[in-house]
């Protein structure tokens, strides 16, 4: 691992600090994860992002597979 410098103001770093998971794990930890989870959200939110794009209501997506829900037969639910 490679230590870095991180500048919080006061009043966030007492919230942080009086937290008991930053308490028990220690503060380190605690921002690894945050970074991890900050990270995860971002390449979720842009996977979702390409999905959308790729297979949205584009009229090229609509020409190319309108219709297809009307091509088999549905059970009922």
């Amino acid at each position: 691992m490679k230590a870095i410098q991180v500048t919080f103001d006061e009043t966030l770093l007492e919230r942080l600090d009086s937290h008991p998971a930053v308490r028990k794990r220690g503060r380190s930890a605690v921002l690894r994860e945050a970074a991890r989870d900050f990270l995860w959200r971002r390449e979720t939110a842009e996977i979702d992002r390409r999905y959308a794009v790729g297979y949205g209501d584009s009229d090229a997506v609509q020409t190319e597979l309108g219709g297809w829900d009307q091509e088999g037969v549905w059970p009922e639910s």
